[in-house]
């Protein structure tokens, strides 16, 4: 993962860092020079053409069955019309690539899929809630924990909100001093003080969040105070890239970190001790492990990822075809594929029985492929790039079909319910900022007559 300086975000929205040179540009800033006429010239007509465009109204699916923008971008004032300003932003939103032009060379290897799938339709836009991203290649900030239940950073703290009640809460914030309430060996008593976070996993009642300095924070969202503090390395390059939350074979819950000093961690929650310290060639951006809890994926900083056995960390093969660096992983429900996201802005599927070429080759429209989930019925496989684009393909179909959810932002993490019945979007921007619902359809065909 790069760790130049000017690719992290402040954890203050105002002074977050404009990082639109190197990997797209904000939504409203667009609008706002060259295609808001409402700038510049002053005026009451002015003014109120401004607050018209920046007003936070939330948008529910009754609404956007009206015409109304999900978002509540105000396209009827602007001089762009949505499909202009949409084919604008393909053409000028510049992929972050550490290998030149992997996303171009990968373009005609890639499977040309079907669009056309109606899974998940628009429930509700939330504009005061506000997810930021805080290192733009690390995009796992948003988890939902239920229907109604999202866990997300916002500002310097994570944040619960209820899609349900409509209300919000601070869970931990960690511009202060975080410090743990419990003992555990290992756990450093001192905690941190102003931590800056990189990554985060909310799952089955345990939240971990990770750090630029190799800090790892753990909270049982059913207890007060902090569970476990500790840094997982003193190395410069120390950043905590993911985690992944897991129930073991034995029931218990564990957490696997991945982190920039080309090591994997693997916790026990219930003594939140270390179980096993694997180390690779590369930076480990993102593990994730087999329902049988049997093999572990690992994909980083080379354009080869690895299948590792879950017990002692050793190669069981290479995965070869990705042109680039990868950041995601994912495994099917059924244990026999799973999925990696490239920064050549790839997805690829693998079948575990033969891996010497890959099941499908899955393209995005703007850049890389920051996350990947199954649904938990394993009927479809959701990734998201870094902006305006999260995909939902049908595994029933073998990926020959799928739905386009299509908005404009940075999205900071995109997270199904564990009942598979709400898809959640954080975006990132300046104005239109906010968390996207999305709830699954169904086809009831026993009120067929």
């Amino acid at each position: 993962m790069s760790i130049n300086g000017d690719y992290y975000f402040d954890d203050d929205e105002d002074d977050a860092v404009d990082y639109s040179d190197d990997a797209g540009f904000a939504v409203e800033d667009e609008m706002g020079g060259e295609f808001f006429d409402g700038g510049g010239g002053g005026g009451d007509d002015a003014d109120d053409e401004y607050a018209l465009l920046t007003r936070r109204t939330d948008t529910s699916a009754a609404e956007a069955r009206k015409g109304k923008d999900i978002q509540g971008i105000p396209w009827e004032t602007l001089q762009i019309s949505r499909q202009s300003y949409r084919q604008t932003r393909i053409e000028l939103y510049k992929n972050y690539e550490n290998v030149l032009s992997s996303g171009e060379l990968m373009e005609k290897k890639c499977k040309q899929v079907e669009k056309g799938g109606n899974y998940y339709e628009f429930l509700y836009n939330s504009r005061m809630v506000k997810p930021i991203i805080l290192h733009f290649q690390l995009r796992n900030l948003v988890w939902a924990t239920s229907k109604h239940d999202v866990y997300f950073m916002s500002n310097s703290s994570v944040v619960h909100w209820s899609s349900l009640s409509r209300n919000m809460s601070e869970i931990l914030d960690f511009s202060g001093h975080v410090a743990p309430t419990e003992k555990h060996p290992g756990s450093l008593a001192e905690g941190f003080t102003g931590t800056q976070l990189s990554t985060l996993a909310v799952k089955d009642g345990l939240l971990v969040a990770g750090g630029f300095q190799g800090e790892l924070i753990c909270k049982l969202l059913d207890r007060p105070g902090v569970s476990f503090c500790t840094r997982t390395t003193f190395d410069d390059n120390a950043i905590t890239n993911a985690i992944d939350i897991y129930n073991a074979l034995s029931g218990n819950i564990r957490f696997m970190v991945s982190n920039n000093d080309c090591c994997v961690r693997e916790f026990d929650v219930e003594r939140f001790q270390q179980l096993n310290h694997f180390r690779f060639p590369w930076s480990v951006n993102h593990t994730s492990i087999s329902p049988d809890r049997k093999l572990v994926t690992v994909v980083g900083d080379d354009c080869e990822g690895l299948l590792v056995d879950a017990g002692n960390g050793k190669g069981i093969s290479t995965l070869v075809g990705h042109l680039d660096y990868s950041f995601a992983s994912a495994w099917h429900p059924d244990g026999r594929s799973f999925a990696t996201g490239n920064q050549d802005k790839t997805c690829r599927v693998w079948d575990v029985r033969n891996l010497s070429s890959s099941l499908a080759v899955l393209k995005g429209n703007l850049g890389a492929i920051r996350s990947i989930r199954y649904s938990t019925d394993g009927r479809f496989m959701f990734f998201a790039e870094p902006a305006d684009f999260v995909h939902i393909y049908d595994t029933a179909a073998n990926y020959k079909k799928r739905q386009e959810l299509d908005f404009f932002g940075e999205i900071s993490g995109a997270s199904l319910s564990p009942d598979d019945e709400s898809l959640f979007v954080g975006v990132w921007d300046r104005v239109y900022a906010s968390l996207l619902q999305y709830k699954r359809r169904h086809a009831y065909n026993y009120l067929d007559f």
